[in-house]
């Protein structure tokens, strides 16, 4: 399977050094950067990532998150990235702070291809040294060409 996530992300759905000093805010930016693309609102999609939190934690570890929701009136599934300027508390499976965020937003009918981008965005996320790039890119550019780029072999090449 392709590793690169080009199908499910836009340019202008990436934000750096957002400031968050947590969840809830942290899920206001992320619907306030929905509303431009997507002409989502945005209470009701932090409010939809509120709801979700609220059944665990998506605090992945590692310092990652990977909150997501479905939202009434979404044509396709979108991913979301969130830089953070300063880590906030998340209650992850490792109890460290996170600052990188992948929000996924899904179709209310999305079903099963929910799951399969959760499963897409979740292991290209267990890859500590591509955690590590994209937390050392420069600019939602960069972060876009990294997470569009189908290159698994990235380390090696760079050696």
């Amino acid at each position: 399977m392709p590793s690169d996530l080009s199908d499910l992300l836009h340019p202008d759905l990436i934000a750096v050094g957002v400031s968050a000093s947590n969840k809830k805010m942290l899920f206001q930016q992320l619907g306030a950067l929905a509303v431009a693309t997507l002409a989502l609102d945005a209470g009701k999609v932090a409010g939809a990532l509120a709801d979700r939190e609220k059944l665990g934690s998506t605090g992945f570890g590692g310092g990652v998150a990977l909150p997501h929701a479905r939202i009434e009136g979404l044509p396709r599934i979108v991913i979301m990235i969130a830089r953070l300027a300063q880590p906030v508390e998340f209650q992850a499976v490792d109890d460290m702070p996170v600052d990188l965020v992948v929000a996924i937003l899904s179709p209310v009918g999305a079903g099963a291809d929910h799951l399969k981008a959760l499963a897409r965005v979740s292991n290209r996320l267990r890859d500590r040294g591509f955690v590590a790039k994209l937390r050392g890119a420069g600019s939602r550019d960069a972060i876009y060409a990294l997470l569009t780029s189908d290159d698994t072999g990235n380390a090696r090449d760079a050696a």
